[in-house]
C-alpha cells in the first residue's frame, strides 16, 4: 500500500497524538483552520501577509502551516480576548523570554492597530520585573530599531 500525507495532515495527525488541538479544532477542515490563521495575520498586518511566515513556507512549509492553523487559526482567533490585549500580552511574553525578534513582530502588530508607542514602553518597564533587566534591556533597543524604522518608512506612523 502506498500511503500519502500531505502537510496539513501530518499537522492534524502530530497535533491529534499531543492533544495539542482542543476538541472544536478537531471537527474543523484545516483548510479553515488556515484560513482563519490568514484572516488573522492580515487583520493584524495591514492586510498584508506575514513576511516571516511567507519566508518559513518555502522551506519549512509544514512548520508554516502548523503556525497559520494552531497558533493563529485556532488560538488567536478566539474570542476571549480583543485585539489589543492579545498583542500586549505577546510583547510581555516574548520580551520576558528574551525573544526579540518575536517581539518585535507583535509589537509591530500592537502599533498596526492603535497601541501606542508610551503602552510598549510600560510592557517593557513591567518585564523588568519577573524577567529582569537584561531581557527588558534587549527588549527596549529591539523597541527602539521597530520605532526608527517605522519613522522613517514613507507615509507611515509609528
Amino acid at each position: 500500500m502506498d500511503f500519502r500525507f500531505d502537510n496539513s495532515c501530518i499537522a492534524i495527525a502530530v497535533a491529534l497524538l499531543l492533544g495539542a488541538v482542543p476538541q472544536t479544532a478537531r471537527s474543523q477542515t484545516m483548510e479553515e483552520r488556515l484560513q482563519r490563521g490568514d484572516a488573522v495575520v492580515r487583520s493584524l498586518n495591514n492586510g498584508a501577509p506575514q513576511p516571516a511566515l511567507e519566508r518559513m513556507r518555502q522551506e519549512f512549509p509544514f512548520l508554516a502551516g502548523a503556525t497559520q492553523g494552531y497558533a493563529l487559526g485556532d488560538v488567536w482567533s478566539r474570542p476571549g480576548l480583543d485585539g489589543r490585549t492579545r498583542q500586549l500580552a505577546a510583547v510581555a511574553v516574548f520580551a520576558a523570554m528574551g525573544e526579540t525578534a518575536f517581539m518585535k513582530i507583535h509589537a509591530g502588530y500592537a502599533l498596526n492597530i492603535g497601541v501606542s508607542e508610551q503602552e510598549l514602553k510600560e510592557v517593557i518597564y513591567m518585564v523588568t520585573v519577573p524577567a529582569g533587566f537584561p531581557r527588558a534591556i534587549a527588549a527596549s533597543q529591539t523597541l527602539s530599531e521597530l520605532f526608527t524604522e517605522r519613522r522613517a518608512a514613507p507615509g507611515k506612523q509609528p
